[in-house]
């Protein structure tokens, strides 16, 4: 764990105690509301053949909250890039329904029956058992910085007995050309897709013969670009046991530490894609510094909203040093990571939804422009975020000089 980053715990106690060094009388701060749906997203979003979100959106100073009413049960997405994931999930579903309604998928049943292992039955009838909940929360990461874990497997990963019977090769063949994450917590979504993976690697049935009776486009795979590509590539060839230790092979190549290693690979906040998007975004980076504090910082996550968080941070960065200007160095500074890049700027990064203006923000910010160090003589600030900002956020972070630039996840940078 992170255990030298003091910090994360003190900007977590200064976002929500509302310590500074600013009266409130002195400055115009703004209040942690619940937003509206309208306010979100465009209304042709807002509903599908098979869900709709509700109006009330919880709001935490960071994150979106979604709730999801479905023809699969009340569902929850915590985070904008949670959301998109679920509705992809909640399509994925209904092909699922699609599938189990072939005589392709009733031979396949049959196969499963005639498998010599116990654990056969209870895998159909319970297979949602197979995957752990995750609690969500990126606020948690900043007043739980040091919670640890001790699993050796990361959750989302097949058992032992599932291995034997390549149910892992065939979810994740299923999840590519859906679409969709095979390591997902969505416990409903997990249920579906054991069930409809198990009887395909019992009954060696491929997804394309899978639905080759049904027509239309539930064949086609996916189209992906670029980095997505490969990721998901790989993702869908390589078992989560190849990820580990291709990812501990990488991380040690840029000189991360050993227990460094250990704790973020064990890490039961990420899944097997958290840790090969993170890693191969690192990888990306070529000879920037501060790689191995970055993954220190990583190891404090705790959650799935904090996973993702920190896998948003590390994609950002691969965007940029890509697509804009390479990053030198990586650095943590007042609980936020900060790169340094090669066209003399330092860029905050956040993958926040929503941001709000507020007496800690103000403060952490202030601290952050009077102690970072930089070799360049005039360094240029610019605060990343996912999401956006609010008017009243983007005019004092003006004031404070330091340039926002928004919607970083629509810039096809994200894997989601």
């Amino acid at each position: 764990m992170y255990r030298s980053s003091v910090v994360v715990l003190i900007l977590g106690m200064l976002f929500f105690s509302g310590a500074g060094t600013l009266s409130a009388a002195e400055t115009e701060y703004e209040q942690c509301t619940d937003r509206k749906l309208s306010d979100i997203l465009p209304a042709g979003k807002v509903s599908g053949e098979h869900y709709k979100i509700r109006d009330t959106v919880l709001f935490n100073g960071f994150m979106d909250h979604y709730t999801v009413d479905s023809d699969y049960g009340v569902l929850d997405a915590a985070g904008d890039g949670a959301l998109r994931k679920l509705i992809r999930e909640i399509h994925a579903l209904d092909e699922f329904k699609k599938i189990e309604n072939t005589d392709a998928f009733g031979k396949a049943l049959v196969s499963c029956a005639k498998q010599p292992l116990v654990f056969g039955e209870n895998l159909v009838t319970h297979p949602e058992d197979t995957v752990t909940g995750i609690p969500k929360g990126v606020a948690k990461l900043f007043t739980n910085a040091y919670a640890g874990v001790t699993s050796k497997k990361q959750t989302g990963e097949d058992s032992a007995a599932e291995a034997m019977l390549s149910l892992s090769r065939y979810k994740r063949e299923y999840a590519y050309n859906l679409g969709v994450d095979a390591y997902s917590s969505n416990p409903v979504f997990q249920k579906e897709m054991n069930r409809v993976g198990w009887a395909a690697a019992a009954g060696n049935l491929s997804f394309s013969a899978a639905t080759a009776p049904i027509g239309g486009g539930i064949g086609m795979a996916i189209s992906y670009t670029g980095f997505a590509q490969t990721m998901n590539d790989y993702l869908r060839d390589e078992p989560p046991s190849q990820i580990r230790m291709d990812s501990r092979k990488k991380l040690s190549s840029v000189g991360v530490a050993g227990d460094d290693i250990k704790n973020f690979l064990e890490n039961k906040a990420f899944t097997p894609r958290h840790t090969a998007i993170i890693v191969n975004s690192l990888m990306k980076l070529k000879d920037a510094a501060g790689r191995d504090v970055f993954i220190k910082y990583a190891n404090s996550a705790s959650d799935e909203e904090q996973a993702n968080f920190m896998m948003n941070i590390a994609e950002t960065m691969r965007g940029y040093h890509e697509s804009v200007s390479p990053i030198k160095e990586i650095i943590v500074n007042s609980g936020l990571v900060i790169v340094e890049t090669g066209n003399n700027r330092a860029l905050i990064l956040f993958p926040l939804d929503y941001g709000v203006w507020t007496e800690s923000i103000d403060t952490i910010l202030k601290n952050i422009l009077a102690t970072f160090k930089s070799p360049a003589e005039k360094t240029q600030f610019e605060l990343w975020v996912s999401g956006t900002m609010s008017p009243l956020m983007k005019k004092n972070l003006d004031l404070l000089g330091i340039k926002v630039t928004e919607k970083v996840s629509e810039k096809a940078w994200f894997v989601d």
